[in-house]
């Protein structure tokens, strides 16, 4: 059997904190799996630098330099995680057979890179690595996971529960992700929709050695908002019957009102009223919030604008 060329695909967002660190595990894993026989002696590490601020692509330049197993691919600007991780895929897709994207931070465990492979050899083209557990994660965090991932299941996008985007992708794969154009990203609820045969690899997930994590709670929420709003026309949907149970209710009370006046009980609550006004015009400032969501999406997708832009590229 023909070993395969594998790339790691890491995007990187001021990590100069465990990079070194983090390349030198990835180096020993590379080297054992070289010397096992299960890839190939021109397989590679690429990191993918996202327009950090720091010290990270003088870093990832350094190792290049000292060892031609390291490659480093550079953005022209802070595109997101989500871009700089499609555009590394894209850019490696023709010079390897497969490739697994992993955080810099290797919370990740590494060691399930081994079962992945096997899947890879069994015929998978996509195998996802999910977390069997989140005991590392804060109560919070945990609750609005499983929250998360419940609701993106009701709205209708298929994505793997605990998985983010530690994946093995054959090159058949990426070039069928390649197809997806749009510009508003969610590589887990888009991965999916390639089909192709794809399996699971669970591991634990361990704690981040050094550094802080590069996705707080804000782009936490942005990232799941992308996910619902890119992959559903649930929420609109939802609006729209609102609307109509809101009407019919409006409806119900006009004639108790009516009933209530023409059997000499008037009712004088400016509290009701007050009440009915505040309560309609927060909803539909709410709906016409969603709805300019959607719109600004569409609006971005007919740019056609660049996901990422490649500025140098270690081979």
């Amino acid at each position: 059997m023909q070993t395969a060329v594998l790339y790691l695909v890491i995007p990187c967002y001021n990590e100069q904190e465990v990079l070194l660190d983090s390349a030198k595990k990835l180096k020993d894993k590379m080297v054992s799996l070289m010397e096992e026989g299960k890839i190939s002696y021109k397989s590679k590490i690429v990191f993918v630098n996202d327009g950090s601020k720091d010290k990270t692509w003088d870093i990832i330049c350094g190792l290049h330099k000292r060892d031609d197993l390291f490659s480093g691919i550079k953005l022209t600007r802070n595109r997101g995680h989500q871009n700089a991780l499609l555009g590394g895929l894209m850019t490696v897709k023709d010079d390897c057979d497969v490739t697994i994207s992993l955080d810099a931070d290797l919370q990740d465990d590494i060691n399930a890179i081994d079962e992945m492979l096997e899947k890879y050899y069994d015929g998978c083209d996509i195998v996802y690595g999910i977390r069997d557990n989140r005991k590392t994660d804060s109560r919070f965090k945990r609750a609005t996971a499983q929250c998360y991932y419940k609701l993106l299941k009701i709205m209708g996008a298929e994505i793997k529960y605990n998985h983010a985007d530690y994946r093995l992708m054959s090159k058949r794969a990426l070039e069928g992700l390649e197809g997806f154009k749009e510009v508003n990203l969610f590589l887990r609820g888009i991965v999916p929709l390639i089909g192709y045969k794809s399996a699971e690899v669970y591991y634990k997930r361990g704690e981040r050695l050094a550094g802080e994590s590069k996705y707080p709670l804000r782009k936490m929420i942005a990232l799941a908002f992308e996910g619902i709003t890119s992959f559903s026309i649930k929420p609109i949907r939802f609006i729209t019957f609102l609307g109509i149970f809101i009407f019919c209710v409006s409806i119900i009370m006009l004639i108790y009102f009516l009933i209530r006046h023409f059997t000499g009980a008037t009712v004088q609550g400016w509290t009701s009223i007050a009440v009915s006004v505040w309560a309609i015009g927060g909803l539909q400032l709410f709906a016409i919030g969603i709805i300019g969501e959607y719109i600004g999406k569409v609006y971005l997708e007919t740019k056609e604008r660049p996901k990422f832009i490649i500025e140098e590229y270690l081979k």
